[in-house]
């Protein structure tokens, strides 16, 4: 509060005359020493209290108080709050949480996978079979028999998965085509990436997707998706979301005197050991002989001859002579009137000249077929069983 009281007139000063216009006056000077501090003090009564009554001054503090404890609660949220993010972004200590980051590598990598599994059945699994088990699918033989089969190797034998479809190799395969398998320029792997020569129908991000699904480890389970709606499909069968497990075992371990698996698998069929390590069926020393053989380019010509004759419900012995050298391995699978495979042992792709001997069990009288997996438009036959 101000002193209204106006300043006193020096001595000798005189009042303007009425109608003098105040601002033609010259400003005056107080000396200092006249000057007191009462003037421009207030009264005690106001001093006591800054003018505010008891009311109002007993609301002032509890406002205070109030804006303290504000202030107070919000330094703790805050505090809490960097805390609690601190553990989110990194994750809780001993275990209890996994950083942010790294939950979403895991998110975006089942995502990949996810992706990967629909291209791989869009694109993949004609030649190497919807479970990438190439010529060993339950349905492989029925698929020869209809001229359809699966032409292209195994590819979720752990040994394989173990080191030699790693990455790398799996990238420079999908960019350059077969032709980097088994050094053949002829080979019906064709490029798949849009970086290769000629380029493939699929992009960057593609490629790590299906190569994600093919290193998937079997230890987990993913939803299989719509590829259009990215929603998981319902089997209607059981009403429940279709899943599917990877194929690689992380806890596999090579044997102390396993050797790495070849560049090229064909040279891991030669000799008869199947690419997934299937037992060789006895053979009956006694038991009537069948023969069937593959000449010198019967990937072109096909089997000699193509029509075989066996007894009813008596077990025989097919041996195969592949005598072709030039136009690629090849194997020998029967197929019943229902087109189910007949087990008669170890049916891998062989290169000749070799031959090969089977144990076919006894069969009932009717008309089965027997073809070459890897060429199984062209090397097709009947067997006659009366």
């Amino acid at each position: 509060m101000t002193d209204q009281t106006p300043a006193p007139v020096p001595d000798g000063a005189t009042e303007p005359a009425p109608g003098e216009a105040e601002e033609q006056r010259l400003p005056a000077t107080v000396p200092q020493g006249s000057l007191t501090a009462d003037r421009f003090s207030a009264v005690p009564s106001i001093k006591a209290n800054a003018g505010l009554t008891p009311q109002r001054s007993a609301g002032i503090v509890r406002q205070s108080a109030a804006a303290r404890w504000v202030g107070f609660l919000t330094v703790i949220f805050v505090s809490l709050f960097i805390v609690g993010y601190w553990f989110y972004e990194l994750g809780a200590p001993a275990g209890i949480s996994e950083a942010r980051l790294h939950q979403e590598i895991d998110a975006q990598q089942v995502t990949a996978v996810e992706r990967g599994y629909n291209l791989y059945e869009a694109n993949c699994a004609r030649c190497h079979g919807p479970n990438g088990m190439g010529p060993d699918e339950p349905d492989a033989a029925a698929k020869s028999a209809a001229g359809q089969g699966y032409i292209g190797p195994r590819l979720n034998a752990q040994e394989k998965l173990f080191a030699h479809l790693n990455e790398a190799y799996l990238r420079n395969v999908l960019t350059v085509g077969g032709r980097y398998v088994c050094g053949n320029a002829k080979s019906a792997m064709p490029v798949w990436s849009d970086q290769g020569n000629p380029p493939g129908p699929l992009n960057y991000r593609q490629i790590d997707e299906l190569i994600a699904f093919l290193r998937a480890p079997s230890t987990e389970t993913f939803d299989v998706k719509d590829g259009s709606t990215n929603e998981p499909v319902i089997d209607p069968a059981t009403g429940k979301v279709k899943t599917f497990t990877g194929w690689n075992d992380p806890g596999y371990k090579p044997g102390p005197s396993a050797t790495p698996f070849p560049d090229c698998y064909l040279d891991a069929l030669t000799g008869g050991a199947s690419p997934s390590g299937g037992p060789t069926a006895s053979v009956d020393p006694n038991a009537p002989t069948v023969t069937v053989t593959a000449p010198t380019g019967a990937a072109s010509s096909g089997f000699d001859p193509t029509t075989l004759e066996a007894k009813a419900n008596t077990a025989f012995t097919l041996v195969f002579d592949n005598q072709d050298a030039t136009s690629g391995p090849h194997n020998v699978v029967i197929s019943d009137p229902s087109g189910a495979a007949v087990s008669m042992g170890d049916t891998a792709f062989f290169s000749g000249p070799a031959k090969r001997n089977y144990a076919v069990p006894a069969l009932p009288a009717g008309t089965y077929t027997f073809v070459c997996q890897v060429h199984p438009s062209t090397m097709k036959g009947t067997l006659e069983v009366k």
